[in-house]
């Protein structure tokens, strides 16, 4: 098996999803087949892309097929080999009518025993064009409104999707060729013929379907000519086209050998004409197994003729269907004044080939001679010189293009886009002295896709240090940072420098996407999300946007902007933030007058491989934000401003030497993160004085609201902390002392403000020397404050931090509700309101190893107590038979740690109460441990309505069977176990000497084989899932 999905990087082992088949044991042939559902009305630019994983010589054939009505096309077959990794296959299913469904199955047999996988499976551009009121200036309007591109009539494909823009009143004067009864006016040389898939040869390059009616039963013209023998198609001898077009459209197919080749010439006749054929296009190499759709348009003076030349090397086909000519090409008349041609088509010239490819009749074919040596193929452009003069290492990718062989770049383009060599004059136009030719992105008449590929030759084998370098250049038109990512990703893109990249996706409905679309997604380590460069609109701009950091490993998500080679660090959020969108914003400051462009970068910071990272509706307004809600000082000052003499101040310890300030901060509780503090010792701040610290305008509140933040004092007293409010005018809110201490303590304040308002923090100093206060993580959410200690989880988390504890595997509770769609299982209520509008904290077991890994949720810091109440509700949701999650209430103080409660088993589908009496000597925390016993199991484990009652015993609620948990010691639990356990045990064994007694177990086997039991399955909502033991090779 895979050790990892293909959508997650190839470090993670046994993470991500796949969709498998297991080891085969038997003798005889099997297959597992795949099938989609019934799927409808496939384009003609349809496109099924997927990712596969078979070792080679596991597998014996794989195969993709397509069944519409009574026919299955094979799209795609294989023998092998493959490589050892995960495999990129794109096949194409052309035009479908009605219903049809796709199959991917994998045949064994007894020498081929392993497994196969399959992954990101997506069909592209599969959807036929919607109807439309009124159409662009000068498309064409179907009869079903839809519209399309005038070059979209009468090409051979069904656009419109009800084939009226291929109707005879539109397209009755064009002469289309499609091979089912005959060449039509076309004459063929030796080395092209009439055929089709259903009868052909078993070749695996052989056209499976023919392109006019995408079935096996269709037919074709195919050749397999040789290089050097070329196999010639000529058109009728056309008149001379004046001032208007004669165009050719055509489809082509080249599959099985890079020495593919098919060129097309214009071949000019009568008096005065040249007689060299005109090379008017050539297309070289694979393209796999599509039929690609060309056109030209000839415009000649001379009367004249049309010659398509095939050729391929060993194992390759060139095909050609449909090929139709517009009504402007009209044939000469049968009594004609023109010198008769030679007898049979007229064979062009042989066109001169790059260097790498020329044959010599002294060398094996494919060979290269130079001098006295024939260079065989496999050191044609391995970055060794055999020859003298280097013939065998030119047009090998270097290149300048200057030269018409553009160092051997071949465009491999099969959509609306292609690369062109072309001259800088026709570039920038005739007028324009300008010298030098490069490779450009042109329009194409391709219909499979919009991507255009340009290709080299094979190269190598390479060492370490091969470096490609080349000069790019690109042009667009400027667009905004503004994007609701509903059609495109607008101005963004991802940063190629980052290990993976952020995606455009489309959401499952409004309660995923903020706006209701799309939005970009991170997956890896990290990923970059740039805008486009941008001029400032105003001095200060407003930048807003929603983001969504979901998942127990998550990470970090940082917004900067780049300008002039510096980078500045705006806005970052860390930790899950539960599964909803948040709204964030940031201040652009700009230099007064400066023109100078800017970027902005999104950078996602992965911890692990669980969670979800997302951004939506980002927009720039003229002028300074409103005040953040959030703010954690670990990328600006958030806005605030020092009164006074400045003491405030923005730091962090991480070199350990700060004169004064906590150790640690309390976003990520390590020495480089950043807080604000203020020195208050004597020499700074004499005894009484105050130092304050405000904020920016906060926004109206449309309802009242809580406002904590963490503060931290020395251990020498600090002084007093005064919080004020200020709207219409200045008023105290809160006084606190802030003592001494290690740890970071907890502060809230309600807050109403009908108008713009700010938050000063005020620091009074006590006069003691070396003494300090710190402000840290200030959080602005809807709703009351609650009691230290509890949370109904409605708004948040309130004082609880889930930030990953070191030497527990780097995972987090989370937040959420059962109305809001989650890749991890949860409870579908909460017990606060008891629908899925509720919400709660919650912790998913499955994503933890074997080994004892935990995640904690943490209260605030709680004084000492004799006695006090923990009273909340838990939800546990494991499979009946196999259950391996735990939940742990523990105590945490200076003392150590210490256990009080926990509960395992069976609970599935219920809210249970469970009371704990807590008493300690010193400073605690409440933790909840949520951990493993053994194996992983996929189960939530989600906590509500948690209530601290400092100072009160707790009561022993009324009896209610199934739904509580009652407080007890510890012992009296462990005793009862203990003695209903040995019970239990007594029971089995005297009945099990009974049945021995009465030898009529039914349950019993004879023999003593092992069979599989309970132990070897994990039961689960949905259905049975084996575990690696069983489907593992033995």
């Amino acid at each position: 098996m895979p050790l990892s999905s293909h959508l997650l990087p190839a470090l993670v082992l046994f993470l991500g999803w796949y969709m498998a088949v297991g080891t085969h044991r038997g003798k005889e042939a099997s297959t597992a087949a795949l099938r989609s559902p019934t799927l409808r009305e496939a384009a003609s630019s349809c496109k099924l892309r997927l990712w596969y994983h078979a070792a080679s010589g596991d597998v014996a054939e794989l195969r993709v097929e397509l069944t519409h009505g009574a026919e299955t096309l094979t799209l795609w077959q294989s023998t092998g080999p493959w490589g050892p990794g995960w495999q990129e296959l794109a096949v194409t299913t052309g035009r479908i009518r009605g219903d049809f469904r796709v199959t991917f199955s994998a045949t064994r047999n007894a020498t081929h025993r392993g497994a196969v996988a399959l992954d990101d499976l997506e069909f592209w551009d599969c959807g036929l064009p919607t109807p439309q009121a009124n159409c662009p200036p000068g498309h064409h309007h179907c009869q079903n409104k839809v519209c399309v591109e005038p070059q979209q009539l009468c090409d051979g494909e069904d656009n419109c999707g009800d084939l009226s823009d291929e109707n005879p009143l539109t397209c009755g004067r064009h002469i289309a060729t499609d091979f089912e009864t005959g060449l039509g006016p076309w004459n063929r040389s030796e080395g092209w013929s009439r055929n089709h898939r259903a009868g052909g040869p078993e070749r695996p390059s052989w056209p499976r379907r023919d392109h006019s009616r995408n079935s096996a039963q269709g037919s074709f013209l195919v050749s397999v000519a040789e290089p050097g023998t070329p196999a010639i198609l000529s058109s009728p001898e056309f008149q001379a086209s004046g001032t208007s077009n004669c165009s050719l459209v055509f489809y082509q197919y080249l599959s099985g050998s890079e020495a593919g080749c098919l060129q097309l010439f214009l071949q000019t006749l009568g008096p005065g004409a040249p007689r060299a054929p005109v090379l008017l296009r050539r297309r070289r190499g694979e393209l796999g197994t599509a039929w690609v759709r060309d056109r030209v348009d000839i415009q000649s003076a001379y009367p004249f003729q049309i010659l398509l030349a095939g050729q391929t090397g060993p194992g390759g086909v060139v095909g050609l269907d449909d090929l139709i000519l517009s009504d402007h090409c009209r044939p000469v008349s049968e009594v004609s004044t023109l010198q008769p041609l030679p007898p049979g088509p007229r064979a062009p010239a042989p066109q001169p080939l790059p260097p790498s490819s020329r044959l010599q009749d002294s060398c094996k074919q494919g060979h290269l001679a130079c001098g006295d040596l024939c260079v065989p193929p496999e050191q044609l452009c391995d970055f060794e010189e055999q020859c003298a003069g280097g013939e065998d290492e030119q047009a090998c990718g270097t290149t300048d293009f200057e030269s018409p062989e553009a160092g051997g770049w071949e465009d491999a383009s099969v959509g609306r886009l292609q690369w062109r060599r072309v001259s800088a004059q026709e570039s920038q136009g005739s007028s324009a002295a300008a010298a030098g030719h490069f490779l450009s992105l042109q329009r194409a008449w391709g219909q499979l896709g919009a991507e255009a590929r340009v290709l080299t030759p094979l190269l190598g084998p390479s060492g370490p240090s091969c470096e490609l370098h080349l000069a790019y250049y690109l042009q667009s038109q400027p667009r905004e940072v503004s994007c609701n990512f509903e059609r495109d990703t607008c101005s963004w893109y991802p940063g190629h420098l980052s290990d993976t990249h952020w995606r455009w996706v489309e959401s499952r409905g409004p309660d995923h996407d903020h706006t209701t679309g799309q939005d970009p997604l991170a997956w890896g380590h990290s990923a970059h999300l740039l805008s486009r460069p941008q001029v400032p609109a105003a001095p200060t701009e407003c930048l807003s946007f929603w983001y969504h950091l979901h998942g127990p490993q998550i990470g970090t998500l940082r917004l900067a902007m780049r300008r002039e080679g510096e980078e500045t660090h705006l806005w970052s959020r860390s930790g899950t933030q539960g599964n909803r969108w948040h709204e964030a914003w940031a201040t652009l400051s700009h230099q007064p007058g400066s023109h100078a462009q800017y970027q902005l970068l999104f950078e996602g910071l992965r911890d692990g491989y669980h969670g979800t990272m997302a951004l939506d509706d980002v927009a720039v307004r003229p002028g300074p934000c409103w005040a953040p809600n959030y703010c954690s000082f670990e990328d600006s000052d958030c806005g605030f401003s020092p009164g006074g003499q400045g003491l405030w101040r923005r730091q962090a310890n991480a070199s350990g030497h700060a004169a004064w300030g906590p150790p640690t901060d309390h976003t990520t509780e390590t020495a480089q993160g950043h807080y604000m503090v203020v020195d208050t010792s004597p020499d700074a701040l004499p005894r009484g004085q105050t130092a304050s610290l405000t904020s920016k305008e906060h926004r109206p509140l449309a309802q009242p609201a809580c406002l904590t933040f963490w503060y931290h004092g020395s251990l020498r007293s600090p002084g007093t902390l005064r919080v004020y409010l200020e709207e219409r005018g200045r008023h105290q809110v809160l006084s606190l002392s802030a003592h001494g201490g290690l740890a970071w303590r907890l502060g809230s304040m309600d807050v109403q403000a009908e108008r713009a308002w700010r938050v000063v923090f005020e620091a009074v100093a006590a006069g003691v020397a070396h003494s300090y206060v710190a402000l840290d993580d200030l959080l602005l959410q809807d709703g009351p404050c609650p009691q230290p200690g509890s949370c109904d989880f409605e708004s948040g988390l309130c004082g609880w931090s889930h930030l990953a504890w070191p030497g527990l595997g780097g995972y987090s509770w989370d937040w959420g509700g059962g109305a809001t769609p989650s890749r991890y299982p949860q409870p579908p209520v909460d017990h606060t309101l008891g629908t899925e509008a509720g919400h709660f904290a919650f912790f998913e077991t499955g994503v933890l190893g074997p080994g004892g890994r935990a995640a904690w949720l943490r209260s605030e810091p709680l004084p000492a107590t004799p006695a006090s109440c923990l009273r909340f509700w838990y939800h546990m949701g494991f499979p009946e038979h196999f259950y391996k999650g735990e939940l742990k209430v523990l105590l945490h103080s200076a003392q150590g740690q210490l256990a009080v409660w926990g509960a395992g088993g069976h609970r599935r589908h219920q809210w249970l109460e469970a009371q704990v009496e807590v008493a300690s000597a010193k400073e605690f925390q409440i933790v909840f441990e949520a951990t493993l016993g053994g194996q992983p199991a996929l189960g939530p484990i989600a906590l509500d309505d948690v209530e601290y009652l400092a100072g009160q015993h707790c009561q022993q609620p009324a009896p209610s069977p199934g739904n509580t948990a009652a407080p007890g010691s510890v012992p009296a639990v462990v005793g009862s176990a203990l003695l209903l356990l040995m019970l239990l045990v007594l029971l089995g064994l005297g009945g099990r000497r009974w049945l021995q007694k009465k030898g009529s177990c039914p349950f019993q086997s004879n023999t003593e084989a092992t069979a599989p039991g309970f132990d070897n399955i994990l039961f689960n909502a949905d259905g049975v899932t084996l575990p690696a033991s069983v489907t593992s090779d033995p």
